[in-house]
This record gives C-alpha cells, sequence and structure tokens, in this order.
C-alpha cells in the first residue's frame, strides 16, 4: 500500500485530522517484493497475445492426435532452437466411469456395423478399426493395465515482434502437422493460457483430450538430444539439459576425432582431459606434441616423454623395418616402407622431379640390399642402414650429384644428427610423449612425419587398444606427403585397434589440404570449439552447420562447443575435476603456482623456481 494510500485511509477514519504513520507502517508500504522485481513494467492482453513489457507471449493447445503415437514425437518442437514454455496437464479419470462410457460406445458402433450388415452396405474399414480399438482398449482397462486420463497440452512461444512470433507459429505447427496433431490458438483466453503455462499447476484453459497410459508416455517431455551410453568415458556435459555426454570412441565404426579451435579456446585441455580419462581403460596413448604442453601430464601419470630436436639425445632411424605379423607378407611390408621413405626425402629435400624421385626409390633399395636387406630377409634379426649409408649409395649413382648436396645436410651439415643414428627411443609405457617444439620450424613436419612412422611401425608389431593424438595437425597437413601418410593412419587404423585423434587451430591449412576433408570424413567424433570469424564460415560450410550452431561456435566460452558422434550431436561444456585440473591445465599462472608449490615443497625457496 502506497504512503498516499495511508493518508486518505487515516483522513477517512479520524476525520480531516491527519494522524502520525508509524515507522514500520512506512518502511512496510515502501518495502520492495520479489513479485515486484520479477512483474513486467507492463501487460496488455489481447485476443490473440499477451504483452510482457518488452516481449510478446502467443499460446496454444492441442486439439486433436492421431490413432498411433510414436515414441519421442514431440522431440522435435523440444529440441527447437526457440524460447517457449510447455505445460502438459494430466488429470486422471475414475476407470469404473470410463468402462461405463465404453459399454455404451462400444455398442454404438456395433450397432452401427450391424445396421449396415442388414442393408447389404459394403463394409466400413473405419468403423471396423474402431469397434477392435474400443474392445482391446476395454480389455485393457478391465485388467488395469491401463488407465483413461484427461490431457492438455499448452504451448507458449515468446519472441519480441509479432512477425517472429508469427514465424515460430508456423515452425511448430508445421512439425506436428505432419504427425498428425493440431494446435489451435487460444483466442480471447491469453490470459488463462499464460497462467495455465506458469509453473504453477493451474490448468484454467480446460482443453482436454483422452488419453490412455500408453500415447501418454510418448509425451514424455525430456527428449532432448543426448549422447549418454552404457559405458565411455565422460566427455563433458550437455549444455541443452546438462545430461553427461558419454561416450566410448572404440565402439564406432572407426576410432577416429578431429578438434577444430581458435587458440585459447581449451582444445588441447578437451583432449588431455580425455587422455587421462582414457588411460583408465586399459588404452595405451601416444602423443606428438609441437608445444611441450604434454610433458606435465606425462611426468603425473608415469608415462615416458621425449623431446626430439637437433640436440636431443633421442633418435628415430627412419630405416627402421617393423616386423611382420602373421598374416602380412615381408615383401610387403619392404616395399611400403620403401615408399613411405620416398615420401620422406620428398620433403626433407624440398621436393623431388620425376628424375630424381626415381632415383631415390632405386637408392633405397639398393641401401637395403648393402645390409643384405631383401624381401626374404628376417626383420628381426636385421641391423637397418642409416642416412649415412644412403648418402654413399647415392653419391655412386648417375645424376644424383643436386640430391647428395641437399641430403648432405643432414649427415655432415648443420642438421646432420638428428637422424643419421640408429633408434633408441622405446614406447614400452601406457602414455608416450614425443614433443617437437625445440625442433626448428623448418624440420619440424620432417620429424612429425619420422615420429608417425615409426609410432605406425611400432603399432603394427602387436595389437592394442591404442590412442595416437596428433596435436597442431596443420603442421602435417602443409605438405601432401605428410597429410597423405597421416591419412593413410586414418584409414588402416582400424585394423591395428588404432584411433587417430587430429587437433589443429589452423582450420584454414587442415580444410584446403586434398585430405582434410576426407579426414573429417574418416573420424566419426568430431568437436568444434569457439572458432574465430574468419575461420566459421568454412567451418560450417564442412559442417553443415545452421546459422544457430555457428554463432554458438562464435559466441562461445572456453570449454565449449559442439560435440558430434556418429550422426548426433549436442552443444557440450568440458569440466574436469579439481585433481584433472591440476594435472592437464595449460594456464601458464597455473602451471607457475603448480612449479612453486612443488619447489617449496622440495625445499626450495622462490628466488629458486
Amino acid at each position: 500500500m502506497a504512503l498516499l494510500d495511508f493518508f486518505k485511509k487515516n483522513k477517512e477514519e479520524e476525520g480531516n485530522d491527519i494522524v502520525p504513520i508509524l515507522p514500520e507502517e512506512i518502511y512496510r508500504a515502501g518495502a520492495l517484493e520479489l513479485k515486484d522485481i520479477i512483474a513486467p513494467s507492463a501487460l496488455k492482453v489481447t485476443p490473440k497475445e499477451l504483452h510482457l513489457g518488452d516481449k510478446i507471449a502467443r499460446t496454444f493447445f492441442v486439439i486433436s492426435y492421431p490413432r498411433f503415437l510414436s515414441s519421442s514425437w514431440f522431440s522435435p518442437v523440444i529440441n527447437l532452437d526457440k524460447v517457449f514454455d510447455i505445460s502438459i496437464a494430466i488429470h486422471p479419470t475414475d476407470t469404473a466411469a470410463a468402462l461405463r462410457k465404453f459399454q455404451k460406445k462400444v455398442a454404438e458402433v456395433q450397432s452401427q456395423i450391424s445396421t449396415r450388415e442388414e442393408k447389404g452396405m459394403v463394409r466400413d474399414p473405419m468403423l471396423d478399426t474402431a469397434y477392435q480399438d474400443l474392445e482391446q482398449l476395454r480389455d485393457q482397462l478391465q485388467q488395469a493395465q491401463e488407465k483413461i486420463f484427461d490431457v492438455g497440452l499448452y504451448i507458449t512461444i515468446y519472441g519480441d515482434s509479432t512477425d517472429e512470433l508469427d514465424k515460430a507459429e508456423s515452425e511448430i505447427k508445421s512439425m506436428l502437422e505432419a504427425k498428425l496433431i493440431y494446435l489451435k490458438p487460444a483466442l480471447f483466453q491469453q490470459e488463462q493460457g499464460f497462467l495455465s503455462v506458469l509453473p504453477s499447476a493451474t490448468d484454467l484453459l480446460n482443453v482436454h483430450s483422452k488419453l490412455n497410459s500408453s500415447p501418454l508416455s510418448s509425451i514424455f517431455p525430456f527428449v532432448s538430444f543426448d549422447l549418454t551410453s552404457d559405458k565411455g568415458i565422460l566427455y563433458g556435459i550437455n549444455r541443452h539439459n546438462s545430461s553427461l555426454v558419454l561416450f566410448d570412441r572404440f565402439s564406432l565404426e572407426n576410432y577416429n576425432s578431429v578438434v577444430f579451435a581458435k587458440a585459447g579456446a581449451g582444445k588441447s585441455y578437451a583432449t588431455k582431459l580425455e587422455i587421462l580419462r582414457t588411460l583408465m581403460f586399459d588404452t595405451e596413448v601416444i602423443v606428438i606434441d609441437p608445444e611441450r604442453e604434454y610433458e606435465y601430464m606425462a611426468e603425473a601419470t608415469g608415462g615416458r616423454y621425449f623431446n626430439i630436436s637437433l640436440s636431443s639425445e633421442h633418435h628415430i632411424n627412419p630405416f627402421d623395418l617393423p616386423i611382420p605379423r602373421e598374416d602380412e607378407n615381408p615383401a610387403d611390408i619392404l616395399r611400403s616402407n620403401i615408399i613411405t621413405l620416398v615420401g620422406l626425402f620428398r620433403i626433407m629435400l624440398g621436393g623431388l622431379t620425376p628424375e630424381e624421385d626415381a632415383i631415390i626409390d632405386r637408392a633405397i633399395t639398393e641401401t637395403y640390399a648393402l645390409k643384405d636387406i631383401t624381401a626374404q630377409s628376417d626383420f628381426s634379426h636385421i641391423e637397418p642402414p642409416l642416412l649415412s649409408d644412403f648418402e654413399m649409395v647415392l653419391t655412386g649413382m648417375e645424376g644424383s650429384e643436386s640430391l647428395v648436396q641437399r641430403v648432405n645436410k643432414y649427415t655432415r651439415g648443420t642438421w646432420s644428427g638428428f637422424i643419421n643414428r640408429p633408434t633408441n627411443v622405446d614406447i614400452n609405457k601406457k602414455f608416450v610423449v614425443f614433443s617437437v617444439r625445440d625442433m626448428e620450424d623448418d624440420l619440424k613436419p620432417v620429424a612429425m612425419y619420422i615420429i608417425t612412422h615409426f609410432i605406425w611401425n611400432t603399432i603394427r608389431k602387436e595389437l592394442k587398444k591404442r590412442l595416437l593424438v596428433v596435436d597442431e595437425a596443420w603442421w602435417m597437413m602443409k605438405s601432401e606427403d605428410t597429410a597423405s601418410f597421416l591419412f593413410g593412419i586414418a584409414k588402416r587404423g582400424r585394423k591395428y585397434y588404432l584411433g587417430l585423434a587430429t587437433i589443429t587451430q589452423d582450420v584454414g591449412d587442415f580444410l584446403n589440404s586434398p585430405y582434410g576433408v576426407p579426414m573429417i570424413s574418416n573420424s566419426s567424433i568430431q568437436l568444434l570449439m569457439k572458432q574465430s570469424p574468419t575461420a566459421v564460415d568454412l567451418v560450417q560450410q564442412t559442417f553443415k552447420l545452421s546459422d544457430e550452431e555457428k554463432y554458438l561456435l562464435l559466441e562461445s566460452d572456453v570449454g565449449e562447443g559442439i560435440f558430434f558422434a556418429g550422426l548426433k550431436h549436442v552443444a557440450i561444456k568440458v569440466i574436469a575435476s579439481y585433481t584433472e585440473d591440476q594435472i592437464i591445465t595449460s594456464d601458464p599462472s597455473q602451471i607457475l603456482a603448480i612449479r612453486k608449490n612443488k619447489k617449496l615443497l622440495q625445499g626450495g625457496s622462490d628466488s629458486e623456481i
């Protein structure tokens, strides 16, 4: 009650004398209540709409259902990307009274059928079907298998303008009418309709349809898209309905995935979280790390970390040959390795002419022959050649002068010591990381190619469940040979129980490669996180995203995006526990704090950090 009302009341009670108002009454008159905060600034009721401040609301009710309602028929409306409220009013009815009405209705239908038969008229299929349905439902009611309910289904849509409401109304009506379900606006009852939809359990519209238990269950409203399965790891939270996104990549037709995101969007964080949880399910994980982001994680999980650089003590000999499995032919293994090495030299030497390609191919074959390695050799008891052996063979070949000069810098020049030594890397741990951060940028594609080839040869030795993660995969997609090799692993990995996870922030380089789109097509899981405005149109075109999904990627926060698995996709938010966050964080301030705490626990001082 306002202060003016208090004055008027006092005047009426005391005549013309104004009685002083107590402080408590003044306080109560000016106190702000919750309803004052949530109430709109203005309210206008029209026959077709309700104006709530700046918003317009329109309420509808369902008037007709088909003979059969399929399960999840309501899901297209529930998952519609619009602002709306739905209320389902369910009123149980007395079964005995329903049975009496059924008895009368069955008699009416039976009488109509008999009358038509007596007149010699053609049988009416609609009457026969109605009679069978009534008889079946009556039996189920008598056996307490079904119950009858009065059901009201009301929908209130919201918009900023009448045109927006008309568009939403047309979209919802077309969805439901395609299923023979018809809506009508609550004309001249918009106020009652709006109040019926509010979460106050009041049904003021009272527009009901008779439904038994089975079709009523199909209206279950919590049917938004989810990716919750009975096994797998937790990828994140479904932002639409807060359900868990649980999935097992090894349950799909292939085990590959791609992650696209701009720098700082949380792609490496999400991948490290997946790795950490995957390790708990007896899966070996191998990572190619271009930025040294996985070193602390490898240390914390008891894994193995290799730093590959020109001055590193870890070396990989590209001439190594894998031991053939029982179902593999040694001749095919040798031929495949020669083809792979030709691709490697094409990258190392800055491209090859057709003549140089042929010379390199012949030189590799002769280099293996120099060590008595042929298709008939036992690869488990051989000593593979080195790059210097290849250079020696190449020197004695006609027309190889230019090739020898270019190979020389890898054997005796600036880049010597990188690959001209026997392999001393052993990946016999559940978690292994290869870092190429300290490798020169010009050599990173070469290093990643050699590492990937070495990993592939190791994987082929023994069948195990493994996950290979290639972070910043755009480095490999820049060269056609490295991209082709990576695509070959994506296609053949399933045979060796291998999942390939490629992560990139440079969407342009990845998708402009001739192997970019095929890589996506051969990946059953895709994770799109926050995108830059310059790349989002290309992502939208590639993944066939709607405009709403495009804007979702532009406006997503760190750790948010769209998760695709098979034919389904949901908006996801990646969430880690505190312990997981301490292990996988890429935030420099957090990493510095962790190192500081670790140093202090070891007895060091702040100045030593």
